[in-house]
């Protein structure tokens, strides 16, 4: 594993929009390349350990799609949401953070040990703000979650029960003036309990990634035609190809292109050299990619 640093509140490379909460960490414990914690646009994605396979799907699906545009991935290693949403950072070659409430010199959940392993492979980071050889105590998973929030210009909550630590997040970033965003669910589903109720309190209704960009107005250096062009695609076959693109987070062959999304070659062969003459998408050796 990586050689441990220690970076305090005061050190020049110590996470700016950390800096900015109310109860900073005086210092924290990072594995990993320490750059990944002063990336311009960070997004937590968090939610219940017991999440349900459509929700890890949710978290994989909005993970792929921020890092497509250079987003950097934060969420808590923990099993369920936090797991899918890192997962799906580091199948689509993303950075991602992951913020632990134990000492850097053992991983929990061990679980998650080779995931942890993946993230420092893709160039993110392991951070926590106890030192080596404190195990997790209750109480760190709710200190935890300020910093969570805290290194974030904004935090999606994704299947949030009742009592959810993750509506602990959402408060944190609140407090700390960030955004919150609620991906929504099944009114009758025990997971969206506290989700819609976040919803009801102010939090902002996120059905897809274009709802974030949208009211965040951020800026993403290098995508933003490429982002304005896909969002306003109304060729349905384009839109279809573009919209598995995004999906897999890889380069595609025509032959995947068209089992993926049933379409006749001969459909899909002038859809592709469109998308590719407007820039949306490019040809690589490995096949087409956004």
């Amino acid at each position: 594993m990586a050689p441990l640093k220690t970076i305090y509140s005061h050190d020049e490379n110590f996470p700016a929009l950390l800096n900015q909460i109310s109860n900073v960490p005086e210092k924290i414990f990072v594995l990993g390349d320490e750059a990944v914690l002063n990336e311009k646009l960070k997004i937590a994605i968090v939610g219940t350990r017991k999440a349900s396979l459509a929700g890890r799907n949710l978290a994989r699906k909005f993970a792929k799609e921020l890092t497509q545009f250079g987003i950097t991935v934060v969420s808590g290693l923990a099993m369920g949401i936090d797991s899918a949403a890192h997962e799906g950072t580091v199948q689509n070659a993303g950075k991602t953070i992951a913020v632990l409430a134990n000492g850097l010199d053992k991983i929990y959940p061990a679980q998650n040990e080779n995931l942890a392993n993946e993230i420092l492979k893709n160039g993110g980071a392991l951070i926590s703000e106890y030192a080596p050889g404190l195990p997790s105590l209750p109480h760190q998973f709710l200190e935890r979650n300020r910093i969570i929030s805290g290194l974030c210009v904004a935090t999606i909550i994704i299947e949030a029960p009742d009592r959810s630590g993750s509506l602990a997040t959402a408060r944190f970033a609140a407090e700390q003036g960030r955004e919150v965003f609620v991906v929504p669910g099944p009114i009758n589903d025990v997971n969206y309990i506290g989700s819609h109720k976040l919803i009801r309190d102010g939090a902002r209704l996120a059905s897809s990634i274009k709802d974030i960009f949208e009211d965040l107005d951020i800026e993403i250096v290098g995508n933003e035609n490429k982002k304005e062009r896909i969002f306003n695609i109304d060729d349905p076959e384009k839109k279809q190809i573009v919209d598995i693109l995004i999906e897999a987070g890889e380069p595609l062959s025509i032959d995947k292109i068209a089992n993926l999304t049933k379409l006749e070659p001969q459909v899909i062969n002038p859809k592709i050299a469109f998308l590719v003459i407007e820039g949306i998408i490019k040809e690589t050796e490995k096949g087409y990619t956004l």
